[in-house]
């Protein structure tokens, strides 16, 4: 996936600066620097994805979350501030009510140049949400972000650790459309102990976003089980998604956010972070600090 500025999108012939890593000019200046916003292998999904995503769903309930809340005219300036940034990856739900947001903001944006995410509220409390099956509700999401292929799609909240066995149905018509193209690669967000440990085993998954951070802020367990558990999941071949990296905002000190991506980035336990910006000087701080854990 060739990194470009949003600019630059209309016409690729151009590589956007601001996207590629330091060359050296000499052979005896400093090797090149890691980008924080390096694309990487998400699992065995083959889907290329970079260090960070851009979250949509920061207190989001009812269809609605921090981002949306805030029109569509900020929420796209926020989008587009990640993208100047390097950032191809935008973490959305049908919970959020967040994709017709991300159609509208990356509406100039070649869809080869971005991968997208989105969840399946499987529960009750979504108008016009069918709890049960996947095809009903994926042939709306892709209506909604004007798109053909969905590139990861996950089970919402799964906290049962029964949930593959429940959820049977729906998982079946995720792999029915996995198949045909519909969707590249299929998972769920776990908010459970026990629903990450059926997830880490289970073949069926390829994609798990759980929560992790150093001081266990909204989290299923201590951080050394999920650690563990993650470091399983990922010898399993199963891509992973961090979240709650900040502790869903608890972590408000910049030492504390510094500390808690250094935790994650240094024990190599994702292959990307989805953190839910409010504003765009937070995309810089994130980046920031990344680039300096992972070129210490």
């Amino acid at each position: 996936m060739q990194k470009l500025t949003r600019r630059e999108f209309v016409n690729t012939s151009v590589l956007g600066a601001g996207a590629l890593a330091y060359t050296a000019a000499y052979a005896d200046e400093p090797a090149k620097t890691i980008s924080p916003t390096e694309e990487r292998e998400l699992g065995k999904t083959g889907i290329q994805v970079t260090r960070l995503a851009m979250g949509t769903g920061m207190r989001g309930y009812q269809r609605s979350s921090a981002q949306t809340r805030q029109g569509q005219t900020k929420f796209t300036e926020l989008m587009l501030h990640g993208v100047d940034q390097g950032i191809r990856f935008f973490d959305m739900a049908d919970l959020y009510g967040s994709h017709p947001f991300i159609k509208n903001a990356l509406k100039e944006i070649p869809r080869n140049q971005y991968v997208l995410l989105t969840k399946i509220w499987f529960r009750d409390g979504l108008e016009n949400n069918n709890i049960t099956h996947a095809l009903p509700n994926i042939d709306r999401y892709r209506k909604e972000l004007d798109t053909d292929v969905i590139d990861i799609a996950l089970v919402h909240c799964v906290t049962s650790a029964r949930w593959l066995d429940e959820l049977k149905v729906m998982r079946d018509e995720m792999s029915e459309l996995k198949e045909k193209g519909v969707i590249r690669a299929v998972g769920c967000s776990c908010h459970s102990l026990e629903s990450l440990e059926a997830a880490v085993e289970s073949p069926w998954v390829d994609v798990i976003m759980a929560r992790i951070n150093n001081k266990q802020q909204k989290m299923d367990a201590d951080p050394l089980t999920i650690a563990n558990l993650l470091k399983t999941a990922r010898k399993n071949g199963k891509g992973i998604v961090g979240m709650k990296i900040y502790g869903e905002g608890t972590l408000v000190e910049e030492e504390q956010r510094y500390e808690s991506l250094k935790f994650v980035i240094e024990n190599d336990l994702v292959d990307a972070m989805t953190i839910g910006y409010e504003q765009p000087s937070h995309v810089d701080d994130t980046l920031k600090h990344v680039k300096m854990i992972v070129n210490a």
